[in-house]
Order: C-alpha cells, then structure tokens, then sequence
C-alpha cells in the first residue's frame, strides 16, 4: 500500500551535515516534496517533508531518521477556511509562502489550494475576520 505523508523534521546541531533526503531516496525507495526548509550549517534546522512510498518502507525511512537523531513531528493538522466568515478580503493572499490562495479576477473572491498549504499558519494569523483555522 502506497502512502503520502507530511512530516516535519528537527535538525540538532549536530545533524545538520548529515545527508538524510538522499538516503531516504537511495536506500528506502521513498519519494520527497520538501514544502519547508530552514537549515543552516552549524545551527539548528527544520524541514517539512511530504514522504511518499510504500508503508513498509516509510516505516523503515522513519526509524532511520530517528536513529540518526533527527526529531520528527506528523504534521497531522490542517488550514481550513471557514466560508461562511471569509470577506475575500485578500490578506491571505499577500501572506502565503506557497500560493495556495489566488485572487479570481472575475469574481473578486479569492480560492484556496487546500493541496499547496504546508501549514505555516502565517494566514491564520493574518486574517481580520478569523476565516481561517486550524483542523487538528
């Protein structure tokens, strides 16, 4: 069975040199979308990784990643927007690192791309009316 997962990855010190993607790929088979990335010899990183492949080895590509001594977090939450609260104001739209929101310029209301959100929660924060929110 074939899964996709989000994943967020905490980089000590002294495992930022530490080539682990290319491993994930090379030796558990595994497929990646890096969404985040933050790393910076020397200092501490943090990178959001979508993992796809099958079980078994996204199992096996996990316990690696922990053995090598990186932190690993799910990302098992989700921006949703509450539409009956969105004015289309568009401070989303300026906010969003991925551009998962786009303005129609026929309707003046602006869409959400659910699919490109790596929940960086920086639309939560910036919208007046509270449209956005955090599914757990």
């Amino acid at each position: 069975m074939k899964v996709s997962k989000k994943i967020v990855l905490h980089f000590p010190q002294q495992t930022i040199d530490k080539p682990v993607v290319s491993a994930l790929i090379r030796d558990y088979a595994l497929d990646f979308n890096i969404l985040k990335a933050s790393i910076s010899p020397g200092e501490e990183g943090l990178m959001i990784l979508e993992l796809t492949g099958a079980q078994k080895d996204y199992d096996r590509g996990i316990k690696y990643l922990q053995e090598v001594g990186l932190e690993i977090q799910s990302l098992s939450q989700d921006v949703l927007r509450n539409e009956e609260r969105c004015t289309h104001c568009g401070a989303c739209i300026t906010m969003c690192p991925t551009r998962a929101f786009s303005l129609d310029l026929g309707t003046r209301k602006v869409n959400f791309d659910n699919s490109r959100c790596i929940v960086c929660e920086l639309c939560v924060r910036a919208c007046p009316p509270r449209a956005m929110e955090l599914k757990l």
